[in-house]
Formats: C-alpha cells, sequence, structure tokens
C-alpha cells in the first residue's frame, strides 16, 4: 500500500454568462468539490466507495470527481476538465463527454 498528496483541479464551462457577468459562485463550486473529495481524505481508498468495488487508479478517481461534481452544479453549468496529480510530473486528465 502507498499514498498520495494529490493536486485536484476542476474547471467548470457553461454556454453564457449569468445577468451578473458570473459563470457561477467559486465558492458553490469549491463547495461541491470539498463535498464530493471529503470521504477520501485521509482515508483508504481500497476500503472507500465506490473504490472498495474498482481500482482506485488516477483516471478512476478523477472521473468519479467530475461526475459526481458535475450532478451538484448549478444548471447550465459543467465540469470540461478534471485534472488530478498524485506525483510532479503525473497527472491523469479527465474530460466529461457533454450531451
Amino acid at each position: 500500500m502507498h499514498g498520495h498528496d494529490w493536486n485536484l483541479e476542476v474547471v467548470v464551462t457553461a454556454d453564457r454568462l449569468d445577468d451578473d457577468g458570473l459563470l457561477c459562485d467559486f465558492h458553490a463550486v469549491q463547495a461541491v468539490v470539498d463535498d464530493v473529495i471529503r470521504p477520501f481524505q485521509s482515508r483508504n481508498l481500497n476500503e472507500t466507495p465506490p473504490f472498495d468495488r474498482t481500482n482506485p487508479t488516477a483516471e478512476l478517481v478523477a472521473r468519479h470527481i467530475g461526475d459526481t461534481v458535475a450532478r451538484a452544479l448549478p444548471h447550465g453549468v459543467r465540469v470540461s476538465r478534471v485534472r488530478l496529480t498524485e506525483a510532479p510530473g503525473c497527472a491523469a486528465h479527465y474530460h466529461p463527454r457533454h450531451h
């Protein structure tokens, strides 16, 4: 077993800005991301759902974070990219498909 101190970047996008010229409140996005990653912090991923049933590769963790964050974002705001870095020069990128 080994551990990582991952760095996470979640990029969001939308087709238009709101009446105040904002895509969305960054604090709201941060709160969603914090809620999604909280169960994994300082935990053994192999014992933490959904990775107790699947291999917790950086790629699969990035996809899980992206898909879960996307479901909690305000209407019209989408996840464009998730970048999960587990060591210098070692990063997984996830780009969700939008329909």
